[in-house]
Protein backbone atom coordinates (compact mmCIF):
# COMPACT_ATOMS: atom_id res chain seq x y z
CA UNK A 1 0.00 0.00 0.00
CA UNK A 2 1.18 3.52 -0.62
CA UNK A 3 1.57 6.48 1.10
CA UNK A 4 -1.38 8.56 2.68
CA UNK A 5 -1.81 11.70 0.95
CA UNK A 6 -1.32 13.24 3.86
CA UNK A 7 2.74 12.52 4.37
CA UNK A 8 2.49 14.82 0.60
CA UNK A 9 0.35 17.66 1.77
CA UNK A 10 0.35 18.13 5.28
CA UNK A 11 -2.10 17.09 7.85
CA UNK A 12 -3.67 20.28 8.46
CA UNK A 13 -6.91 20.72 7.88
CA UNK A 14 -8.05 23.03 4.78
CA UNK A 15 -11.63 25.07 4.95
CA UNK A 16 -14.59 26.25 2.78
CA UNK A 17 -15.94 29.78 3.22
CA UNK A 18 -19.92 30.10 2.26
CA UNK A 19 -22.27 33.02 2.76
CA UNK A 20 -21.44 35.86 4.83
CA UNK A 21 -17.68 36.74 3.66
CA UNK A 22 -16.10 39.87 4.45
CA UNK A 23 -17.97 40.04 7.19
CA UNK A 24 -15.07 38.98 8.97
CA UNK A 25 -12.73 42.54 7.80
CA UNK A 26 -13.62 45.57 10.13
CA UNK A 27 -13.70 48.39 7.22
CA UNK A 28 -17.30 46.82 6.32
CA UNK A 29 -18.49 45.31 9.10
CA UNK A 30 -18.02 48.80 11.27
CA UNK A 31 -21.05 50.11 8.77
CA UNK A 32 -23.07 46.89 9.73
CA UNK A 33 -26.62 48.38 10.88
CA UNK A 34 -27.37 45.18 13.18
CA UNK A 35 -24.60 43.46 14.24
CA UNK A 36 -23.56 40.84 15.00
CA UNK A 37 -22.99 40.19 11.33
CA UNK A 38 -22.11 36.08 10.50
CA UNK A 39 -20.46 34.25 8.50
CA UNK A 40 -20.20 30.28 7.38
CA UNK A 41 -17.18 28.23 7.55
CA UNK A 42 -16.23 24.67 7.00
CA UNK A 43 -13.65 22.79 7.99
CA UNK A 44 -12.26 19.71 4.90
CA UNK A 45 -10.24 17.13 5.51
CA UNK A 46 -7.07 17.44 3.43
CA UNK A 47 -7.84 14.35 1.35
CA UNK A 48 -6.59 16.09 -2.07
CA UNK A 49 -4.16 19.20 -2.48
CA UNK A 50 -6.56 22.56 -3.46
CA UNK A 51 -5.08 25.26 -5.63
CA UNK A 52 -3.38 28.46 -4.05
CA UNK A 53 -5.06 31.30 -4.46
CA UNK A 54 -8.62 29.94 -4.78
CA UNK A 55 -10.11 31.42 -1.82
CA UNK A 56 -8.78 28.21 0.61
CA UNK A 57 -7.18 29.11 2.92
CA UNK A 58 -3.95 27.59 1.66
CA UNK A 59 -1.70 30.52 2.52
CA UNK A 60 -3.03 30.10 6.14
CA UNK A 61 -2.35 26.56 6.20
CA UNK A 62 1.14 27.26 4.83
CA UNK A 63 1.72 29.44 7.90
CA UNK A 64 0.09 26.72 10.68
CA UNK A 65 2.34 24.21 9.30
CA UNK A 66 5.69 26.36 9.25
CA UNK A 67 4.35 27.08 13.37
CA UNK A 68 3.02 23.53 14.43
CA UNK A 69 4.13 21.14 12.36
CA UNK A 70 1.54 18.41 11.42
CA UNK A 71 -1.13 18.23 14.30
CA UNK A 72 -2.62 21.18 16.07
CA UNK A 73 -0.81 22.08 19.03
CA UNK A 74 -3.66 20.88 22.48
CA UNK A 75 -5.04 24.59 23.36
CA UNK A 76 -8.02 26.16 23.26
CA UNK A 77 -8.60 26.94 19.55
CA UNK A 78 -9.58 30.32 20.00
CA UNK A 79 -5.86 31.02 21.30
CA UNK A 80 -4.77 29.30 18.56
CA UNK A 81 -6.82 31.17 16.09
CA UNK A 82 -5.60 34.73 17.79
CA UNK A 83 -1.70 32.86 17.49
CA UNK A 84 -2.39 31.87 13.81
CA UNK A 85 -3.91 35.67 13.08
CA UNK A 86 -0.69 37.81 14.48
CA UNK A 87 1.58 35.46 12.83
CA UNK A 88 0.06 35.12 9.15
CA UNK A 89 -0.72 39.41 9.36
CA UNK A 90 2.30 40.31 11.01
CA UNK A 91 3.46 43.69 8.94
CA UNK A 92 0.13 42.87 6.79
CA UNK A 93 -1.19 46.80 5.37
CA UNK A 94 -4.21 44.64 4.46
CA UNK A 95 -4.51 41.26 7.21
CA UNK A 96 -6.41 38.45 6.08
CA UNK A 97 -9.69 37.70 8.31
CA UNK A 98 -10.03 35.47 10.99
CA UNK A 99 -12.34 33.58 9.20
CA UNK A 100 -9.38 31.67 7.50
CA UNK A 101 -7.86 30.38 10.57
CA UNK A 102 -11.70 29.34 12.52
CA UNK A 103 -12.17 27.40 9.36
CA UNK A 104 -9.11 25.63 10.02
CA UNK A 105 -8.83 25.12 13.54
CA UNK A 106 -12.69 24.47 14.08
CA UNK A 107 -14.20 20.98 13.17
CA UNK A 108 -17.81 20.73 10.95
CA UNK A 109 -19.58 23.48 10.40
CA UNK A 110 -19.40 26.94 12.22
CA UNK A 111 -21.06 30.15 12.17
CA UNK A 112 -19.00 33.34 12.78
CA UNK A 113 -20.65 35.91 14.57
CA UNK A 114 -18.63 39.54 14.52
CA UNK A 115 -19.01 43.16 15.69
CA UNK A 116 -16.98 45.57 15.78
CA UNK A 117 -17.57 46.48 19.46
CA UNK A 118 -15.98 43.64 19.93
CA UNK A 119 -12.04 42.96 19.73
CA UNK A 120 -12.69 45.22 17.21
CA UNK A 121 -14.11 43.31 14.88
CA UNK A 122 -11.08 41.28 13.98
CA UNK A 123 -11.92 38.09 16.01
CA UNK A 124 -15.87 36.98 16.23
CA UNK A 125 -17.54 37.83 19.16
CA UNK A 126 -19.38 34.16 18.97
CA UNK A 127 -18.99 31.04 17.38
CA UNK A 128 -21.77 28.50 17.13
CA UNK A 129 -20.10 24.64 15.71
CA UNK A 130 -22.14 22.15 14.41
CA UNK A 131 -19.92 18.36 14.46
CA UNK A 132 -23.03 16.26 13.56
CA UNK A 133 -22.37 13.50 11.75
CA UNK A 134 -25.36 13.61 9.50
CA UNK A 135 -25.06 17.03 9.03
CA UNK A 136 -21.66 16.49 7.69
CA UNK A 137 -22.64 14.00 5.34
CA UNK A 138 -25.29 16.21 3.95
CA UNK A 139 -22.96 18.77 2.65
CA UNK A 140 -20.95 16.36 1.10
CA UNK A 141 -23.79 15.47 -0.69
CA UNK A 142 -24.90 18.40 -1.72
CA UNK A 143 -22.15 20.35 -2.73
CA UNK A 144 -20.11 20.24 -6.07
CA UNK A 145 -16.50 22.42 -5.91
CA UNK A 146 -15.69 23.29 -9.73
CA UNK A 147 -12.32 24.58 -10.88
CA UNK A 148 -12.60 28.00 -12.43
CA UNK A 149 -8.81 29.84 -12.31
CA UNK A 150 -6.74 30.96 -9.47
CA UNK A 151 -6.74 34.57 -8.80
CA UNK A 152 -4.43 36.46 -11.25
CA UNK A 153 -1.24 38.03 -10.32
CA UNK A 154 -1.68 42.15 -9.59
CA UNK A 155 -5.30 41.27 -8.70
CA UNK A 156 -6.36 43.63 -6.03
CA UNK A 157 -10.28 43.15 -4.81
CA UNK A 158 -10.53 46.26 -3.17
CA UNK A 159 -9.63 48.93 -5.46
CA UNK A 160 -13.52 50.30 -5.71
CA UNK A 161 -16.20 49.55 -2.22
CA UNK A 162 -19.20 50.68 -2.27
CA UNK A 163 -20.19 50.56 1.78
CA UNK A 164 -23.63 50.54 2.01
CA UNK A 165 -25.57 49.75 5.21
CA UNK A 166 -28.67 47.75 3.80
CA UNK A 167 -26.25 45.42 1.49
CA UNK A 168 -23.92 44.92 4.35
CA UNK A 169 -26.93 43.94 6.26
CA UNK A 170 -28.04 41.60 3.46
CA UNK A 171 -24.95 39.81 3.50
CA UNK A 172 -24.70 39.78 7.04
CA UNK A 173 -27.95 37.72 7.19
CA UNK A 174 -26.97 35.20 3.89
CA UNK A 175 -24.43 34.27 6.80
CA UNK A 176 -26.96 33.42 9.10
CA UNK A 177 -29.37 31.81 6.61
CA UNK A 178 -26.65 29.85 4.84
CA UNK A 179 -26.07 27.96 8.34
CA UNK A 180 -30.08 27.74 9.07
CA UNK A 181 -30.26 26.31 5.80
CA UNK A 182 -27.39 23.69 6.71
CA UNK A 183 -28.14 22.93 9.94
CA UNK A 184 -31.85 21.84 8.69
CA UNK A 185 -30.73 20.59 5.72
CA UNK A 186 -32.68 22.90 3.55
CA UNK A 187 -30.89 22.43 -0.08
CA UNK A 188 -33.56 25.20 -1.66
CA UNK A 189 -32.04 27.71 1.53
CA UNK A 190 -28.64 27.24 1.32
CA UNK A 191 -28.65 28.03 -2.43
CA UNK A 192 -30.54 30.63 -2.06
CA UNK A 193 -27.96 31.82 0.66
CA UNK A 194 -25.02 31.53 -1.76
CA UNK A 195 -26.60 33.67 -4.77
CA UNK A 196 -27.61 35.84 -2.22
CA UNK A 197 -23.84 36.48 -0.93
CA UNK A 198 -22.61 36.87 -4.09
CA UNK A 199 -25.00 39.50 -4.98
CA UNK A 200 -24.01 41.51 -2.25
CA UNK A 201 -20.29 40.56 -2.90
CA UNK A 202 -20.93 42.38 -6.69
CA UNK A 203 -22.33 45.34 -5.03
CA UNK A 204 -20.29 46.05 -2.14
CA UNK A 205 -17.19 44.86 -4.02
CA UNK A 206 -17.20 45.12 -7.58
CA UNK A 207 -14.14 43.74 -8.41
CA UNK A 208 -14.36 40.49 -6.66
CA UNK A 209 -15.94 39.42 -9.69
CA UNK A 210 -15.12 42.06 -12.59
CA UNK A 211 -11.20 43.36 -12.48
CA UNK A 212 -9.19 44.33 -15.27
CA UNK A 213 -6.30 41.37 -14.71
CA UNK A 214 -9.87 38.44 -14.55
CA UNK A 215 -9.74 37.31 -18.55
CA UNK A 216 -12.47 34.94 -17.51
CA UNK A 217 -16.20 36.05 -17.68
CA UNK A 218 -16.61 35.27 -13.83
CA UNK A 219 -19.99 36.28 -13.87
CA UNK A 220 -21.30 34.48 -16.99
CA UNK A 221 -19.58 31.12 -15.17
CA UNK A 222 -21.49 32.27 -11.85
CA UNK A 223 -25.11 32.89 -14.07
CA UNK A 224 -24.70 29.40 -15.90
CA UNK A 225 -24.33 27.34 -12.53
CA UNK A 226 -27.24 29.92 -10.63
CA UNK A 227 -29.26 28.91 -13.24
CA UNK A 228 -28.83 25.55 -13.75
CA UNK A 229 -28.94 24.42 -9.96
CA UNK A 230 -30.18 25.40 -6.83
CA UNK A 231 -27.65 28.03 -6.20
CA UNK A 232 -23.50 28.65 -6.82
CA UNK A 233 -20.95 31.15 -5.66
CA UNK A 234 -16.89 31.27 -6.06
CA UNK A 235 -14.64 30.24 -3.27
CA UNK A 236 -13.22 33.41 -3.22
CA UNK A 237 -12.94 36.95 -4.83
CA UNK A 238 -11.46 36.78 -7.87
CA UNK A 239 -12.67 33.06 -8.89
CA UNK A 240 -10.73 30.03 -7.36
CA UNK A 241 -13.74 27.23 -7.45
CA UNK A 242 -17.03 27.67 -7.46
CA UNK A 243 -19.02 25.86 -4.91
CA UNK A 244 -22.64 24.59 -6.77
CA UNK A 245 -25.39 23.29 -4.70
CA UNK A 246 -27.18 20.79 -6.52
CA UNK A 247 -29.34 17.31 -5.79
CA UNK A 248 -27.44 15.63 -8.70
CA UNK A 249 -24.07 14.97 -9.76
CA UNK A 250 -22.23 18.61 -11.52
CA UNK A 251 -19.76 17.37 -15.13
CA UNK A 252 -16.25 18.35 -14.04
CA UNK A 253 -16.99 18.83 -10.18
CA UNK A 254 -14.59 17.60 -7.10
CA UNK A 255 -16.22 16.01 -3.48
CA UNK A 256 -15.35 17.36 -0.40
CA UNK A 257 -14.59 15.56 2.65
CA UNK A 258 -16.09 17.47 5.78
CA UNK A 259 -13.91 17.31 8.72
CA UNK A 260 -16.17 16.62 12.18
CA UNK A 261 -15.46 16.03 15.90
CA UNK A 262 -16.32 12.53 15.88
CA UNK A 263 -15.65 12.07 19.66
Amino acid sequence: MGKDITSVIGSIPFRMAFAGGWIDQPFLSQYNPSPPGSMVVVSLEPTSRFMNRCGMATSTRDVAMKLWGSTFPDHAPSDLVKELYTVENEGKAEPSGSQDMVGLLYPGVSRLDYDCDYEGGYFPVHIESNNDSAVARWIEDVIYMVPVAPRPDGYEPLGEKNLDPIWIERLSQSGKDCYDAIIARDIRGLGASLNECMVCWETLLPHTVRHPTIRIDLMGILEYYQSRYVGAMFSGCGGGYIYVVSEEPVPGALRVDVRYDKG
